[in-house]
């Protein structure tokens, strides 16, 4: 602990000369700028409401900005300096001082007028009609600021809202839904508020036909003289609207183009188009069933253009993942004389048959190095009804290259078919969704071999039939309610390498048995990620799963107790998973983010504990950092002398928590601090792995803690990550011992090989 102290007391020190020495690379008379004070009617004893947010809203307004700080200190600049002119344009010393380092900003660059206009207009916008900003600069030692003084009046309210004479359609639509006006009496004046209150009587009217219409005809008079600080508004229609803007429009043709390609526009206008239901379409290729079309137009002919049904058909058609280009046009067919749209709906679909490769590599801290091979043929449409059709194929490989466990050698094979169709299939029963999203169907069939050197295989047939669809761009469903899974083993009981295995592993004995899980199975999702703007995102998963619950009722009992399907025990139990995660953004560069994951299993009927293949493990590159993969666990049990490197350490509850500061270092460079807590228990305690068993008022007790740093490359399409990390808490040692942070010493080589971890990944860890 007196290290870590030292070493940052240190750090600070080189921090804080280097904030004291910016100053004296400045050339005579310039000075730095370090930033805008607002001082909000200093000369009144009247405060206004939510004055600090006001005042932090107008200080971010001003321009320039000054250089960037972390604690006060500006590192950038300082960089900057340090790096002195390069003599060439190129190299190390142009990098640093260019890219890494940010020049300092003069307290020349200010403009006092321009700022001094720009913060009085968004206090009027705000309702401070009367508001009043001077500008001012303040130079000590060679370091100025500008003082902005805002003097802002009282701020006016709304005392009337007046909306157009219901005189015809257009009028008559606004008045009647003038109840959903975002203009309320006794509200503050607010300049947004009006625009958008322009924006939601054009989203009326687009939904009643009004194709051409936009905000910009609509004009919204403020009468701010009739004393005591209100207004009235009154919402008007601009004289100089257009005629086209101020009549509704029918859809009268609906085109479909659904191979279109700019080479074949001539040849697909010229052809005959197939009639189906309200479409003309254009295919002579015979691409698609008609039929599908149903799905993904939402306009008819002869009804009134409507927004929702065009946001509603392009989403849809996008959303297939069908097309690689998607159009909608609508021409009028005589604006002046008519009020009739066409609607022509060009597709461009996406190759039928794609091939796609990846390889990965790995490099785990227990001295396994390895890769995989995954091949995927894409092949779309397969019946002619926007179907999709993915056969996988991959190849793992692992090998341990020193250590007391070298040569051991792990092995997996993967394949996969999955068939896609967008389209609910439910029998008996034809259900429509009407959303902007396609929902799917999707059937898979799967087979993985696993193998762990000579001491044993799993292998594992899938099937699977379920749903995906979303309620929103929010929410997204997957429920599977048939989902087979057959796992097997080979393996040589009487073999030293099983044994040894066993003895270290206790629980593998059981999960190794053949089983059947035969279930279903559903997930929720719930993410505004896609949501860039706000400065506090969410994520979360949950998820349920069941297995023997129906067929062991059916199921014959075996000798043991348990139940049976063809002589092979069927596994009962329950999973529920939950996994939320938050991400806030601290400043521009900067997010913090944090992960609960929390998993609980019950076993019931004949099954002890989850089978192998669905239960909880802890440590790894995107889990528990400081402890190598599968190897944390159960509580505060440790595997012995492990020299197989197969930890496989499996439990039926989880608790993990993460939290980690992500940060940009220069363009693509990216780097974060993190500590990872948690652990994995047995619902049951296993006699031959003491301390396994899951109690809640131990739990807390129990969870491991990890710490470390880390690097990421994150160019946009992937992110190669580096993380490096020590354990501060290890579960396994004895009460008041579990605590280890004053046994840190990086010096240490024994210390290091025993504790330092070293993870590379691809993609964040959460």
């Amino acid at each position: 602990m007196k290290k870590l102290i030292k070493i940052s007391a240190f750090i600070l020190a080189c921090f804080l000369l280097a904030n004291c020495s910016n100053t004296r690379f400045l050339k005579p008379g310039q000075n730095l700028y370090t930033g805008a004070e607002v001082k909000i009617n200093p000369d009144s004893s009247s405060k206004i409401a939510n004055e600090k947010q006001v005042r932090k809203t107008l200080e971010s307004k001003t321009r320039p900005r000054p250089n960037k700080s972390i604690l006060g200190l500006k590192p950038k600049l300082y960089i900057y300096n340090l790096a002195g002119e390069p003599k060439k344009p190129k190299g190390f010393r142009n990098w640093l001082r260019n890219k890494v380092g940010e020049p300092p900003v003069l307290m020349s660059e200010v403009k006092l007028k321009y700022n001094s206009d720009v913060l009085k207009s968004f206090l009027i916008s705000q309702g401070y009609l009367q508001a009043e900003v001077t500008g001012d600069t303040v130079i000590k030692r060679r370091k100025g600021k500008a003082i902005y003084t805002a003097s802002t009046g009282v701020r006016y309210k709304i005392n009337e809202i007046t909306f157009p004479p219901d005189t015809g359609d257009l009028t008559h639509n606004i008045n009647q839904n003038k109840g959903k006006t975002l203009l309320k009496r006794g509200d503050f004046y607010d300049l947004d508020t009006y625009k958008n209150e322009r924006i939601r009587i054009d989203n009326d009217l687009k939904e009643s036909g009004y194709f051409y219409f936009s905000p910009e005809h609509l004009i919204l008079q403020v009468d701010s003289t009739i004393g005591n600080h209100l207004v009235n508004i009154n919402v008007r229609i601009k004289t100089i609207a257009p005629d086209a803007a101020l009549k509704p429009y029918t859809v009268r043709n609906i085109n479909i183009y659904p191979s279109y390609s700019l080479r074949r526009d001539s040849i697909l206008r010229r052809s005959k188009p197939l009639q189906y239901n309200d479409f003309n379409i254009y295919d002579n290729r015979n691409t698609y069933k008609p039929r599908v079309f149903d799905r993904l137009v939402f306009f008819k002919k002869g009804e009134r253009y409507n927004r929702k049904d065009h946001n509603q058909s392009l989403n849809r058609m996008v959303n297939l993942n069908a097309f690689q280009d998607v159009r909608a046009e609508f021409l009028p067919i005589d604006s002046f004389k008519n009020n009739q749209l066409d609607l022509n709906i060009y597709l461009t679909p996406l190759k039928k048959n794609s091939l796609t490769f990846s390889v990965t590599g790995t490099q785990k801290s227990n001295n396994f190095i390895g890769s995989e091979l995954k091949i995927t043929q894409t092949t779309r449409n397969i019946f002619r009804g926007a179907e999709q059709l993915d056969v996988s194929a991959s190849g793992g490989f692992e090998t341990q290259y020193s250590g007391q466990a070298k040569g051991i050698n792990s092995y997996s094979l993967t394949g996969e078919a999955k068939l896609t169709l967008p389209r609910f299939i439910v029998p008996f029963y034809k259900p429509r969704s009407t959303n902007a999203f396609t929902p799917k169907t999707i059937v898979s069939l799967g087979y993985q071999l696993l193998s762990r050197d000579t001491v044993y295989k799993l292998n594992s047939f899938k099937a699977q039939y379920g749903y995906n669809w979303k309620e929103n761009q929010f929410k997204e469903h997957n429920f599977f309610p048939a989902s087979i899974n057959l796992v097997t083993s080979n393996k040589d009981t009487t073999s030293v390498a099983y044994k040894k295995l066993i003895e270290q592993n206790p629980g593998l004995q059981y999960t190794l048995e053949n089983q059947f899980i035969i279930g279903s199975n559903y997930n929720f999702t719930y993410t505004n990620q896609m949501q860039e703007k706000r400065r506090h995102n969410l994520y979360f998963f949950g998820g349920l799963e069941t297995s023997g619950n129906v067929w062991g009722l059916f199921a014959s009992k075996g000798p043991n107790g348990d139940r049976r399907v063809l002589n092979t025990t069927l596994s009962q139990f329950v999973r529920i998973e939950t996994d939320l995660r938050s991400y806030y953004k601290i400043n521009p560069g900067v997010i913090w983010a944090n992960r609960l994951n929390l998993g609980y299993g019950y076993a019931y009927g004949g099954s002890s504990s989850l089978p192998f293949v669905r239960q909880f493990f802890a440590g790894g590159t995107n889990d528990i950092r400081a402890f190598r993969a599968r190897s944390l666990g159960p509580g505060t049990y440790q595997v012995q002398n492990n020299n197989t490197g197969f930890a496989d350490q499996g439990g039926d509850v989880k608790m993990m928590l993460n939290s980690e500061l992500r940060f940009k270092i220069v363009s693509i460079l990216h780097g974060a601090a993190f500590v990872d807590a948690g652990n994995i228990w047995l619902r049951k305690g296993d006699p031959d792995r003491p301390g396994s068993a899951f109690k809640l008022k131990n739990s807390f007790d129990e969870l491991a803690v990890g710490t470390g740093v880390g690097l990421r490359v994150d160019a946009t399409i992937f992110v190669i990550r580096l993380d490096g990390a020590f354990p501060i808490r290890k579960p396994f040692l004895p009460k008041g011992q579990r605590w280890v942070i004053d046994d840190i010493d990086f010096g240490s080589k024994g210390w290091r090989r025993d504790n330092l971890v070293l993870n590379i990944g691809i993609g964040y860890p959460f």
